[in-house]
C-alpha cells in the first residue's frame, strides 16, 4: 500500500494532524493506522458488570480513535505553562496561539463555550496566599472542561469530519516497526491479522502513539538509532475527598494546579487531573498492568472529588529504562491488590496498619472505584515516592483543609508513562528523514491540549 503520509495512532496528535492539513487545503492522501476501534465501537463493559473484565486484547478505555482522551474526563488546559515542555522547543508564544486557534476547532466540533478557573481574582489571591504558606506554586490555569460522555461526541464528530473528507482510517491494526532505508523512512510494517506482516510506505510517517504507545517507540528508538534521551516518569496516587473538603478550590479554580518539591528528597511532586464530582476508574494495559484514573462526567456528579498526586522521577546513567521501572511498581501492587486497584486510607498508613474493607463502609468518605481492594500500598510504593507524597498532602491541607484527614482515600498505582524524549527542532524532524514523533509518545507532551497543538503545527509543517 503507498499513500502520501501515514500516521500511527488516533490520539490527539495524530487526529489534529489530518485534521489540521484538510484545513490547510492538503491534496495528499492521508492513512491513519490505529490498533483499537472507532469511537462508535469503543464499550467498556463495566458499565454493565460493575467491575473491570481486563479486556483483550486492549482495554476499550485507553484504546482507539481519541486515545485515552474519549474516555477520560475531557480537560482541555488553555495555557502554555500547563501539558509538557513543548513550549522550550517552538516557543511560549506559538504555544500559547496554537493553543488558542486549537480551542477554536474544539469548539467548533461542539465543546462547552464555558471556561473554568477565569475571574474570582481576590479568591485565587486567597488561595495562593495559602499555598505559598505551604511551601506550594499554584499554577491557575483556564480549563475547557468537556467531560467524558460530550468528550466521545466531539470526537465522534471529527472522526466522522476525517472520514468525509476522504482520510483512510485502518482500525484494529498494529504497526509492528517502521521501514527505513539508511537513515530515511519510507513507512511502517503492520500486522495483517494472520501472524504475517504488510508495508504502508509513505513519503511521511507521523508516530502519534500516546503513552500507551511509550514503551513501543522506546524500542523503535534504540534498534534504529533514533536520538533520544531517557525521559521523566511519574509514579503517585489518585486522592479521593468528599467534594465538602476542596469545594472552594473546585468552585474557585474548578482544577488546582499544585506544585511542590517536599523535603526530603525534593522531587518535583504535583496535583494533575483533578475531577470534582467525579469518579475513580481502573484502566487496563497491554502487559496486563492495571492502573488508577480519573473520570469527571458534564451531567452525572458523584459527593467525591479526586485527583493524581504525581512524583517526578529523572534517572541518571547507568539506568535508562524509566518506564519498565514504573511498571514494576504497578506490577507490585496489583500483585497484593490480585490484579485489582489498591485503596487506603491516610490515616492508616500514618498509623503503620492496612485498611481493611469494613472500615471504609463506616467512614464518612465512600469509594466511587467500588472494586478497589482494601489493602497497603506502602507494601508496593517506593520509600522515596511514598515519603515526597505523604509531606505534599501534608502541606496541599494547609490549602485545603481536611484534604489530609484520617479517612482521606490513596488509590495505587497511578503512573504516567512519558516515552523517552526523543529528539527534535522546532519543525518535528529526527534524525531520521521523513519520520516524526508526536504527543506524549514523544516525551514533549503531557495531555489532550497539547497533544493536539502538537498535531496542529504538524500538519502545517507536512500539508
Amino acid at each position: 500500500m503507498k499513500t502520501d503520509v501515514v500516521i500511527v495512532g488516533a490520539g490527539p496528535a495524530g487526529i489534529f494532524t489530518a485534521l489540521e492539513m484538510l484545513r490547510k487545503g492538503t491534496k495528499k492522501q492521508i492513512t491513519i493506522v490505529e490498533k483499537g476501534q472507532s469511537i462508535e465501537k469503543r464499550h467498556c463493559p463495566k458499565v454493565k458488570t460493575q467491575q473491570c473484565m481486563n479486556c483483550k486484547p486492549y482495554c476499550h478505555i485507553t484504546t482507539g480513535f481519541s486515545g485515552a482522551g474519549a474516555f477520560s474526563d475531557g480537560k482541555l488546559s488553555l495555557s502554555y505553562e500547563v501539558g509538557g515542555d513543548l513550549p522550550a522547543l517552538i516557543g511560549e508564544e506559538l504555544a500559547q496561539e496554537t493553543i488558542n486557534y486549537t480551542d477554536g476547532i474544539y469548539l467548533e466540533f461542539g465543546a462547552d463555550s464555558r471556561v473554568e478557573g477565569v475571574g474570582n481574582t481576590e479568591e485565587v489571591k486567597r488561595i495562593r496566599a495559602r499555598a505559598i504558606q505551604a511551601g506550594l506554586k499554584l499554577v491557575d490555569c483556564p480549563i475547557r472542561h468537556m467531560g467524558t460522555e460530550k468528550a466521545q461526541e466531539i470526537y465522534l464528530a471529527i472522526e466522522n469530519h476525517l472520514r468525509q473528507n476522504g482520510v483512510d482510517l485502518i482500525f484494529g491494526v498494529e504497526c509492528n516497526n517502521i521501514i527505513l532505508d539508511g537513515h530515511k523512512c519510507l513507512g511502517i510494517y503492520i500486522g495483517d491479522g494472520k501472524g504475517g506482516e504488510e508495508r504502508i510506505y509513505a513519503d511521511e510517517t507521523v508516530i502519534a502513539t500516546g503513552r500507551r504507545g511509550a514503551e513501543w517507540l522506546e524500542k523503535i528508538c534504540a534498534e534504529h538509532d533514533i536520538a533520544h534521551l531517557p525521559g521523566t516518569v511519574d509514579i503517585g496516587v489518585r486522592v479521593e475527598v468528599r467534594n465538602e473538603v476542596i469545594e472552594k478550590v473546585n468552585d474557585v479554580l474548578y482544577e488546582s494546579k499544585l506544585i511542590g518539591y517536599p523535603r526530603p528528597f525534593k522531587n518535583k511532586v504535583r496535583t494533575f487531573c483533578q475531577n470534582p464530582g467525579g469518579f475513580v476508574s481502573q484502566e487496563n494495559y497491554d502487559n496486563d498492568l492495571a492502573v488508577v484514573n480519573g473520570h469527571s462526567y458534564k451531567e452525572l456528579k458523584s459527593d467525591n472529588t479526586n485527583l493524581a498526586i504525581l512524583c517526578s522521577h529523572n534517572f541518571s546513567y547507568p539506568f535508562n529504562q524509566p518506564i519498565a521501572y514504573a511498571q514494576k511498581v504497578g506490577e507490585l501492587t496489583n500483585m497484593l491488590g490480585t490484579g485489582h486497584i489498591l485503596v487506603q486510607r491516610l490515616g492508616d498508613i500514618l498509623d503503620g496498619k492496612r485498611t481493611w474493607q469494613k472500615e471504609l463502609s463506616r467512614s464518612n468518605l465512600k469509594p466511587t472505584l467500588p472494586d478497589a481492594v482494601a489493602g497497603d500500598i506502602t507494601a508496593a510504593m517506593p520509600y522515596r515516592a511514598m515519603t515526597n507524597i505523604l509531606n505534599f498532602i501534608q502541606s496541599v491541607d494547609h490549602v485545603a483543609p481536611g484534604f489530609a484527614s484520617y479517612e482521606t482515600l490513596l488509590y495505587s498505582p497511578e503512573l504516567k508513562f512519558y516515552s523517552n524524549r526523543v529528539k527534535m527542532d522546532e519543525h518535528f524532524n529526527t534524525n531520521i528523514r521523513n519520520f516524526h514523533c508526536l504527543g506524549d509518545s514523544s516525551g514533549w507532551t503531557r495531555g489532550l491540549m497539547m497533544a493536539s497543538i502538537m498535531g496542529v503545527l504538524m500538519g502545517r509543517e507536512i500539508y
